[in-house]
Parts: structure tokens; C-alpha cells; sequence
């Protein structure tokens, strides 16, 4: 089929790859336009997309909006049977949904209608689920309100860290996706009206939910930690060397332990919790790598009874 892919970070580029290689033809890519990255800001970097859609030799397209008629028309031109989306991150307007000769279809990374919109692999571990998935949806002009066609599932393991799922879906989802192609390419492809219950929003992290606060439950914090990582992170801040440091928690496990919230319970980065207590695995010091907690411990010296913030 001739297929037109939107997408825009490393998420989506596992699905834009399995589309080439199952040998349908890519008529272009619309991604998101370069962004300003490098230390200073000034240098403009292409999305993943971009890179992996030039690598393949395939049309590149990175409008700043498709309200334009122009934008629209351009489009149209493209006379594409279907259009696939992945972590597109530009709303598609009525006359985009309607061009492809097939619709449009979406890769969304949860089980809707749980975890609609733009943060739903985080938002699933720190609310504490123990499932998510992928799945297969035709686009509507609401938001991931539309009909599902194909679902793929996935156990969100107790100390999985939003960078694990993420890479899992990411798989699932390629793989999922051109199975869909299949089956609307053969016009089997059926599909479900989403349930009216259970709809929840998956808003994107603000960086005001990113400090851990050390008096919420030990189970509370985990899920902060690990839904947060590796980005943006969720961090606390440690006297270290006699000045205060912020500190990227990267990696946790519940632990034992009782005492004030904060307070360091043992010689292995035991904190304790409003409840409870987590084990520190992966920490990262400003500036510095990720590194296991008992080697930033070597170098911190961060003991029993001091205290995190």
C-alpha cells in the first residue's frame, strides 16, 4: 500500500522501519520540524524520524502546522491509501483525516480508553499499573477517542522503569502495526468503539511533579522514580561534600524500614518514606553519568541518620 508515516522521536522510528521493510511504499514522512539542541541552544538537530526517513531515502516533510490549505493540499497530493501515526505530536485537522483513501491510523501506547494523550507510558507507572499495551486505532478528530482495531499487551513488571516500557511498546507497536497493515491491506481489519468508562488522561509531565516529596507513601515514590526515568527524572537533593546537590533518582526498589521521611535508614541507600522506605539503585549527580548506588556511595559518603530533601 502507499502509505504516509507522521512521527516524530525514537518511539516511532522502530514502526517506520518495520513499515519499509514489509515493502509497502512510503509516498513521504511528516515529522516534527528540527529543534534547537547543543549546549548552547543553537544548533538545529532533526528528529529521529527525520534521520531514519532520510536514511532510508524517503520524502522528509516537517510543517509547523497542517491548518493551512496549502499544507492540506500538499497532502492530498500525495494520494496515500493510508496514514500512519506514531508520537506525531501535531494534531491532525478533519481534511488530513479524511485525505488517505483508507483513513488514518495510530499506534497508541496504552489500553485505551485509559491513558489517552501525550504521556501514557509514564502516567501508567506512576499511577501504579500493572498492564499496559499497544494498540492499533483509527483517528477521529477527539482525542485517541477513536475505534480500535488490534490490541498487544504488556505486564508492567514491579521495578520496570518508564525507559523499559518504552522500548517494549516500542517493538510491540512495529510489529502491530504492520500486522494492521495486513489486514486492511486484505479488508479485514475491523474494529471496536472504544468503552465509555474507565477514560482517563495521560497530561504531559510537568517539572513540578519531578521532586520526590518524602513524606508520600514508599509505594507513591517508587512509581515516581521509575515513571520518571530516564526522563526527565525525578530527583531530591543530598548534602554532599558539605553543599547541597541535586540528585537524579533513576532506579528504585521498596524496601524495609521505618523513620523520617527522607532519612537515610542503612549502608545501602535505604530511605525511608511517609510509609515505608524504597532502595536507591541508579542515581545521578548533576552533571555527572548514571551510576549504581553503591558506587555513587563510595564517593558521597553519604551514611545512616543524614537526611534527603
Amino acid at each position: 500500500m502507499r502509505v504516509i508515516f507522521m512521527g516524530t522521536p525514537e518511539f516511532s522510528v522502530q514502526t517506520l522501519r518495520a513499515i519499509a521493510g514489509a515493502g509497502h511504499e512510503l509516498a513521504a514522512v511528516y515529522t516534527q520540524p528540527p529543534r534547537a539542541a547543543g549546549r548552547r541552544g543553537l544548533e538545529l538537530t532533526p528528529s529521529p524520524v527525520q534521520r531514519e526517513a532520510e536514511r532510508l531515502g524517503i520524502e522528509v516533510r516537517s510543517p509547523v502546522s497542517l491548518k493551512s490549505e496549502a499544507e492540506q493540499q500538499a497532502f492530498r497530493t500525495l494520494r496515500a491509501d493510508v496514514a500512519v501515526v506514531v508520537a506525531y505530536g501535531l494534531l491532525l485537522p478533519k481534511p488530513i483525516l479524511e485525505a488517505p483513501r483508507l483513513g488514518c491510523l495510530n499506534g497508541h501506547a496504552s489500553l485505551l480508553p485509559r491513558w489517552r494523550g501525550a504521556a501514557p507510558i509514564q502516567r501508567a507507572i506512576m499511577a501504579g499499573d500493572t498492564e499496559t499495551g499497544m494498540m492499533v486505532m483509527r483517528m477521529e478528530e477527539g482525542l485517541d477517542t477513536g475505534p480500535v482495531a488490534m490490541v498487544e499487551k504488556c505486564a508492567i513488571g514491579p521495578d520496570m522503569t518508564a525507559g523499559g516500557l518504552h522500548d517494549r511498546l516500542m517493538i510491540l507497536g512495529a510489529a502491530l502495526m504492520v500486522q494492521a497493515l495486513e489486514r486492511l491491506e486484505r479488508n479485514t481489519l475491523t474494529f471496536t468503539t472504544q468503552a465509555e468508562v474507565g477514560v482517563t488522561y495521560a497530561k504531559k509531565i510537568d517539572k513540578s511533579e519531578t521532586r520526590i516529596d518524602w513524606l508520600r507513601p514508599a509505594g507513591d515514590v517508587h512509581n515516581q522514580i521509575r515513571g520518571l526515568s530516564p526522563f526527565p527524572g525525578a530527583w531530591c537533593e543530598a548534602e554532599i561534600g558539605g553543599r547541597m546537590e541535586r540528585l537524579k533518582l533513576l532506579r528504585s526498589t521498596l524496601s524495609q524500614g521505618a523513620g523520617e521521611p527522607g532519612g537515610i535508614l542503612d549502608d545501602r541507600l535505604t530511605v525511608a518514606c511517609g510509609s515505608g522506605a524504597i532502595r536507591l539503585v541508579e542515581v545521578q549527580r548533576a552533571g555527572g553519568r548514571p551510576i549504581a548506588a553503591q558506587e555513587f556511595l563510595r564517593g558521597a559518603k553519604l551514611e545512616k541518620g543524614m537526611k534527603l530533601s
